[in-house]
């Protein structure tokens, strides 16, 4: 064999094994980074957190689907996840129960909706008729079935709705709790429940399908139109603060995303749900992507609570206390100040 055949071969063992470095690189600090369980539930502002791995820079988040937020708090208080996104009810619940959640981040806002069934005769905003109807079956022993899913914002927003034009849900009405809300089109078609709250695409859904007709966007009450948080815990902060930091980033870029991205978006709901692309389209329609945590709202919304008789004390003092801005600050470049603080 020639030198110049024993260069070229040099050469080319040389190439191959910088080539293969090169290839293994990416995967090398893939696996150093850390790891991050997320959990999500199934709804049209929270099933984009889908692609907070695609995301993901310097973590390596896994995004797992539950069928309802109360599903996704249970999982991360067991430790079973390490940052959830929930629901701002959800983060006053669990700070009222003594559990250790701290919010992060927020993420999208919106997708409540109160539908009525098909032959409540009323007009969509028609409060006033909405009190008599529930008083006039009330007195016949014959109550206003109102639905939602107990411990969703949904539930939340439509009991302070209700409260605020003179119904309480507790005395004036029966309440029907449906725990997944995927189930709302069938309860409605079935003519289990006269009035539900319910959440998008699933919203957009019943009224497709004429099972069911808007009657109002429930965000006159003290929680507007505020849906979605992003918590974890504090061993999860103290332990891995840099993939906290990581994770908080891959939801302010999903945010900054979704603002101007819709088909991804609609193409999340569509694999998800499986309710087709129109339907996913209309839903967004009462979406509003967020990535501030509004404290005065949040207070706003534990002290309803109170007053509703969701929660059993005033928890004010920690729902302040355990909101965490500094990764927010960190990925935003801005002061707390901007950030909902």
């Amino acid at each position: 064999m020639s030198i110049r055949s024993l260069t070229l071969n040099a050469v080319a063992a040389m190439t191959l094994a910088l080539s293969g470095l090169a290839a293994a690189a990416p995967t090398a600090q893939a696996a150093d980074a850390e790891a991050v369980k997320l959990g999500f539930a199934k709804c049209a502002h929270c099933l984009p957190m889908a692609l907070t791995p695609d995301l993901a820079k310097g973590v390596s988040i896994e995004a797992i689907n539950f069928n309802s937020g109360n599903d996704v708090l249970t999982a991360l208080v067991s430790k079973s996840i390490d940052v959830a996104q929930v629901t701002y009810l959800h983060y006053v619940t669990a700070l009222d129960k003594g559990f250790d959640v701290v919010a992060i981040s927020g993420q999208v806002n919106g997708g409540s909706e109160i539908v009525t069934a098909k032959g409540i005769d009323l007009k969509a905003g028609d409060w006033a008729g909405l009190k008599a109807l529930a008083a006039s079956r009330k007195a016949k022993g014959e109550p206003l079935r109102v639905a939602a899913s107990r411990g969703n914002a949904q539930d939340i927003h439509m009991r302070g709705a209700l409260q605020k034009h003179g119904i309480d849900v507790n005395k004036d009405v029966q309440f029907i709790n449906i725990p997944n809300p995927s189930d709302h089109a069938a309860a409605l078609q079935r003519g289990e429940v006269d009035v539900i709250c319910t959440v998008e695409p699933f919203a957009s859904q019943i009224r497709s399908t004429g099972v069911g007709v808007h009657f109002a966007l429930p965000y006159d009450q003290a929680a507007g139109n505020l849906t979605n948080l992003i918590v974890t815990r504090s061993d999860v902060i103290k332990e891995h603060p840099k993939a906290v930091e990581a994770t908080v980033a891959s939801v302010v870029a999903l945010v900054d995303k979704l603002k101007t991205d819709r088909t991804v978006w609609v193409d999340t709901i569509n694999k998800y749900t499986g309710l087709n692309k129109d339907i996913a389209a209309a839903s967004l329609e009462n979406a509003f992507p967020d990535y501030a945590i509004h404290k005065d709202s949040t207070v706003a919304i534990a002290a309803m609570m109170r007053e509703l008789k969701y929660i059993s004390k005033d928890v004010s003092d920690a729902v302040v206390k355990n909101i965490d801005y500094r990764f927010l600050e960190a990925v935003t470049k801005k002061p707390k100040s901007e950030l909902g603080g």
